[in-house]
């Protein structure tokens, strides 16, 4: 029989963590995807400063209602000034650094008003032997025909936007895996908004709001109900590892 693993480790200066499943449920292995989503959306944003202001960024306020800060969000003057951050000349590298930080920001403003980290709280501490003694970020996961193995050995020459690309790929993989093992009902979810397509006006974002206050699921599922509601607007609040891929890739 083959061994079943789902394990995170991380070590990086001051950041040691690691954590694993033992006992297989769903609910387990739910709430352990969680944790790894949790611990690395929150680390991230300091891994982007070598070409996004960060502490600028995360100084941008937006004030009023849900919907206030939503239409804010989507508009010319917010993306002016996240421009205003994105420490790069190139027009189309910009553009890509603009979408990471548009996430970031976009997932700080809401945080207080939507569920967006899910339920489980931050993997905290070391609660296994890493595989590694070097600093590095481990995350995989063997079980059944689910086979992933996202790892970096990190050195002084490792770019620290390289480790954002990891983290923000480690997200992506376990925000779409909790559904298997949550009974997230996802046809449901996206039939649920399926009246809307691209939300711009006023009233359009008042009334999805009302809808996604009015959506009834567990307590996972309203988490991909509000991810769902944003992309309506064209926001996100989980770092695209694509934009970092492709920035590296031809910024050399």
């Amino acid at each position: 029989m083959i061994e079943r693993i789902l394990e995170f480790t991380a070590k990086h200066e001051e950041w040691i963590v690691g954590e694993n499943v033992e006992d297989f449920t769903n609910e387990n292995i739910a709430m352990f995807l969680s944790r790894v989503s949790n611990t690395v959306s929150s680390k991230i944003p300091g891994y982007l400063g070598e070409k996004i202001d960060v502490n600028g960024l995360l100084s941008i306020k937006i004030e009023g209602s849900l919907e206030e800060k939503l239409k804010a969000l989507i508009s010319p003057k917010v993306s002016r000034q996240i421009g205003r951050l994105v420490m790069e000349d190139d027009k189309k590298l910009k553009k890509l650094l603009v979408e990471v930080a548009k996430a970031v920001l976009t997932r700080e403003i809401l945080k207080n008003e939507l569920p967006i980290e899910f339920p489980g709280g931050k993997i905290e501490g070391l609660k296994i032997q890493p595989r590694y003694e070097e600093d590095h970020i481990n995350f995989t996961a063997r079980y059944g025909s689910w086979i992933v193995v996202k790892r970096m050995i990190i050195d002084e020459k490792t770019p620290l936007l390289d480790i954002a690309r990891l983290l923000a790929s480690i997200n992506e993989t376990a925000v779409n895996k909790i559904k298997d093992f949550a009974d997230v009902d996802d046809k449901k979810i996206v039939e649920y908004f399926g009246g809307f397509k691209k939300v711009k006006k006023e009233e359009e974002i008042k009334e999805i709001v009302q809808l996604f206050r009015e959506f009834k699921g567990n307590e996972f599922e309203v988490r991909y109900a509000a991810r769902e509601m944003l992309s309506k607007l064209g926001l996100k609040v989980d770092v695209p590892s694509k934009n970092l891929e492709k920035y590296l890739e031809k910024a050399g």
